[in-house]
Order: structure tokens, then sequence, then C-alpha cells
């Protein structure tokens, strides 16, 4: 037998907050009923999603998931950022909804992906075929890559992302010194984006004035400018000074 499909059915709070989400990302609803059960449909292109609403459900305790194969991983985030970008002025990496960026996954066979966190709390995750793979079984990397492969499994497919900075606080210690200036500037900007992930403007402007101070060749320059174009766009939420208010007369 073929032409099977599966459609994955997800929980959240109000099917009209996940309907404006997705629209927001470019779907369209294409059914929508109250009763007797709360129930919409989302559609962009073959990707249908469905949800239902609980009462008193909380998005953050949620265990809502599904993985979703794309023939181009770069572009379908691309087309998400631009309209998270349109709609909000910048990509939404905290909180719930969010949406992570696209890596490789160690826990994935190195095969790129990432996820989108809906108001539901439910984890889309979008990942690459099994093409995207690194060619040859070989040992995986070791040192300072290694430890970001491993931290990237903590904070972007686990959600851990209080244990993904301790793992990577850890690695940058012990390898800052020896490692190469493109994979640190990728550790750095990826500690920063989960510094930004626990609100902690601080660190991030840390970890971005750290990324920057990296002295890069002019092959390091261009293997690193969109790591280092999207950490600023990360940092501009967390670098605006609170205004000092003027005492009255």
């Amino acid at each position: 037998m073929s032409g099977e499909r599966t459609v994955p059915l997800l929980p959240c709070r109000s099917v009209d907050e996940i309907a404006g989400f997705y629209t927001m990302l470019g779907f369209t609803r294409t059914y929508r009923q109250e009763r007797p059960n709360p129930y919409v449909v989302m559609e962009r292109d073959d990707l249908h999603l469905h949800f239902f609403g609980m009462s008193g459900f909380r998005p953050e305790d949620s265990y809502g998931s599904c993985l979703v194969v794309v023939p181009d991983i770069v572009e379908l985030f691309d087309a998400f950022a631009a309209r998270m970008r349109a709609a909000h002025g910048k990509l939404l990496v905290t909180g719930i909804p969010r949406m992570t960026r696209p890596r490789r996954r160690k826990n994935a066979e190195g095969v790129t992906g990432f996820a989108v966190i809906d108001p539901g709390g439910n984890w889309i995750r979008f990942t690459a075929g099994a093409d995207d793979a690194p060619a040859g079984p070989g040992p995986g990397p070791g040192g300072l890559t290694g430890a970001l492969h491993n931290a990237v499994v903590m904070g972007d497919s686990r959600g851990d992302h209080e244990r993904a900075a301790r793992l990577l606080d850890h690695a940058l210690r012990r390898h800052e010194a020896t490692a190469g200036p493109a994979e640190l500037v990728e550790a750095l900007a990826y500690r920063a984006e989960l510094a930004a992930r626990a609100e902690d403007a601080p660190g991030v402007r840390e970890f971005l004035a750290r990324a920057e101070g990296v002295p890069l060749d002019e092959a390091g320059r261009r293997a690193s400018a969109g790591t280092l174009t999207a950490l600023r766009e990360l940092a501009v939420p967390f670098s605006a000074r609170p205004v000092p208010v003027r005492p009255a007369d």
C-alpha cells in the first residue's frame, strides 16, 4: 500500500491563538470548529497541522511534538524568519512561542534541523533529508566543536538551556585558548543565544563582545558572517539601557 499520510493532532489552550501564530508564519486556516470541541486546521503547502483546544492547558507542560522532513531546510527557516521579523521586529528566541536556528544535530546523524515551539508548547521539529548528513561514518568531532554539538542536543532538542549553558561554559574554559577562530565564534554565538533564553542580558552582551573580538582572517570572516549577523540581531533587545528617571522638582 502507498499514498498514506500522517497528520499530527496537537494540544493547545486556544485554537485562535494557535491559528494567529501559524498565520503569521505563512500558514492558512482551512477549518475551525468550537463545538463539540475546539479544533483548527492549519496548512502550508503539503504541511498540515491539526490542533485541539483543552481547558486549563499549560503550554509549558506540553509534550506535543512532531517531525517534519523538508527538502530545503534553509529556505523554510528563512521564510519563517522573515515573517516573524515582519510581525515582531525580531526572531522570537526566548519563551513560548519561539524558534531555534538551523544547526546540525548530533542526535540526528548530523542532519540539519530547527524547531518551532508554538503557543501550545508543541515542538514542531523541521529536519533536512538524510542526504544532508556528513559523508562517511568517521569519529565525531572533539574539543570545543564536540562540546557545542552536545550543547545543541541539550538546548535545542531537549529544551534544557541551563544544562546546555553549563556544558558549554565548561568547554569554553577548557578549549577557548586552543580552538580555531571560526569554531570559537560558533560556540560563543550559541552561548549568547542560551543566555538570551535565560533572559540574561549581561550574558548576551558579554558573549557578543567575545565573539566579535575573535581575530578572523578573510576566510574566517566570510565563514562567520552569517553567525555574527544573527548574533547582533539577537543582542538588540538586550542592548538597551534603562533611561534614568529625572527626579521631580
